[in-house]
């Protein structure tokens, strides 16, 4: 009797899975309302890694890479595993950057005199990054990062790339990012991306934004 094929089931073969949402569906309202959390979660980023699973399945050289050398050298792979890659790290990037209002902090002492430094105020910050959101043309994200010489910068990259990639116009490490896509805010602004990127910072995460900028600077 012949031995039994191994299995080849998506879930035996899977490299990359769904993180669940550190909050519920619906703690980040009203910036973020339940269902766009719910679709933009279990849909659209379940998606990305469902599609990258099947790519790297697909091609053996690829077999036991992570994703973050997956998305180091985006450029050398097929647009399959460079959009895929990116959307599973931005978004998994995405989540932890949020938090419910009651969680979200202030940003550290020492974050916020880089901020202070690079952009001359929080608020001055805040309407450099919505600016540079509003700007994107089409679908993409927008980023805060630590760039080569220590020093914050805001830029936007589209689709799914970041600034993490070898194919970023201006890269650096992300330590603050958001989607704007239309399906991570249409549901609730429909076309008013500017409303939803001024909601959104009642949601952000600052402990793991001065957590991760700790981290970036001691880097460098």
């Amino acid at each position: 009797m012949q031995a039994a094929a191994p299995a080849t089931s998506a879930a035996a073969t899977a490299s990359f899975t769904l993180p669940q949402l550190p909050y519920a569906a619906n703690a980040l309202e009203p910036a973020i309302d339940a269902q766009t959390m719910t679709l933009h979660h279990g849909k659209h980023h379940q998606a990305y890694v469902d599609a990258l699973n099947k790519a790297v399945a697909a091609d053996k050289a690829l077999s036991g890479q992570t994703l973050e050398q997956l998305v180091a050298k985006a450029g050398t792979h097929p647009a399959v595993i460079r959009n895929n890659a990116g959307g599973h790290w931005n978004h998994t990037f995405f989540w932890k950057t949020m938090a419910p209002q009651a969680q979200a902090g202030k940003p550290s002492a020492e974050l916020t005199k880089a901020i202070n430094s690079s952009f001359g105020s929080m608020d001055k910050f805040k309407q450099s990054f919505k600016e540079a959101g509003t700007k994107r043309f089409g679908s993409g994200w927008v980023w805060l990062i630590v760039d080569k010489d220590g020093k914050l910068a805001i830029t936007s990259t589209p689709n799914q790339d970041n600034p993490l990639m070898d194919v970023a116009e201006e890269k650096g490490m992300p330590i603050l990012g958001n989607d704007v896509w239309e399906h991570a805010y249409y549901l609730k602004y429909q076309n008013r991306r500017a409303d939803y990127l001024d909601g959104w910072w009642s949601v952000v995460n600052w402990a793991e934004v001065s957590r991760r900028y700790t981290e970036a600077a001691a880097r460098k």
